[in-house]
């Protein structure tokens, strides 16, 4: 089984919770902790819970930061929470104890631990300027975050996760991680269903409280796109996307450019870049694992 640690911004989009949901029914995954970022971070942490206790797991669960290293905050509410009442869940939850959870997991279990990040970069950053050892001591990180190789108009924009705090995404990305695997927007926005759809596909059980969750996404958006769980399905069967490799550069600096990904191809180059993905295998393999097929939960 894989060891995972999930570090996520649940609560904003609703992809996050697609992906704790896949994570929770795969397997092959052995989810050692889950951290929250971004603000209302408490109140993401509270998120996490309800689908977790709904699902009938135990997972540790810890709220991180909820501002960025340098920047305002941009991401300031988890509009989701409104949706709660609903699920039972824990409402104790200590702030800021995330980086520091995350550093005694990995060092309780070194070069074992894929980080999977799929929110603003803001706790692993700072786990990693407070001890430089650990990026070396992971296995692996899967990032859901950039844009890299479909610029629209000529252009390549900024992706949110990396927008909401550039400066911790330029740490991130410069950091002595022995594998990093980056799935950006130019694969995960080919990956979605609409809101009809959703609502027929997505019927498990254990898919309730994301679904609940949905409605107040849908508010506002009219369909779901599966950033999240494209990065989460990933690690467990590559062969859903094609990659390249070469180097990230986060640009950083005050302007209209902040935030942007750059990417350089290169055959020895630091980071694996997604550049493709097979939609119909995708989400094969998210409804099997999901149990949506059957109605019921994948033994």
């Amino acid at each position: 089984m894989k060891k995972v640690w999930l570090d996520t911004d649940i609560g904003s989009d609703i992809d996050d919770a697609l992906c704790l949901t896949y994570l929770l029914c795969e397997k092959d995954c052995d989810l050692l902790g889950i951290s929250t970022v971004s603000g209302e971070s408490k109140k993401r942490a509270e998120l996490s819970s309800a689908i977790l206790r709904h699902a009938g797991r135990e997972v540790p669960v810890y709220s991180g930061t909820n501002e960025p290293l340098v920047i305002p905050t941009v991401q300031k509410e988890a509009p989701q929470y409104k949706k709660i009442d609903a699920f039972p869940h824990r409402t104790d939850f200590e702030e800021n104890t995330a980086v520091l959870a995350m550093r005694d997991a990995i060092y309780a279990h070194p070069h074992e631990i894929t980080l999977l990040t799929i929110g603003p970069l803001t706790n692993v950053a700072l786990l990693f300027a407070m001890d430089p050892k650990i990026p070396s001591l992971l296995k692996e990180m899967v990032l859901m975050g950039g844009h890299f190789v479909d610029p629209i108009d000529g252009i390549f924009r900024q992706e949110w996760n990396i927008f909401c705090d550039p400066h911790a995404a330029h740490i991130v990305a410069n950091a002595a991680v022995a594998r990093m695997v980056w799935i950006g927007l130019d694969v995960t926005t080919k990956v979605v269903f609409d809101q009809k759809e959703a609502v027929k596909k997505l019927n498990s059980p254990v898919l309730e409280p994301t679904m609940a969750f949905s409605s107040e996404w849908f508010s506002y958006c009219g369909e779901m796109t599966f950033h999240d769980p494209l990065a989460a399905a990933v690690m467990f069967d590559e062969n859903l996307c094609t990659f390249v490799r070469g180097n990230v550069e986060v640009v950083y600096q005050e302007g209209p450019t902040c935030g942007r990904t750059l990417f350089t191809p290169d055959e020895k180059g630091r980071h694996l870049i997604a550049d493709g993905v097979k939609p119909d295998l995708f989400f094969e393999r998210y409804l099997r694992v999901t149990g949506c097929h059957t109605g019921g939960q994948e033994a």
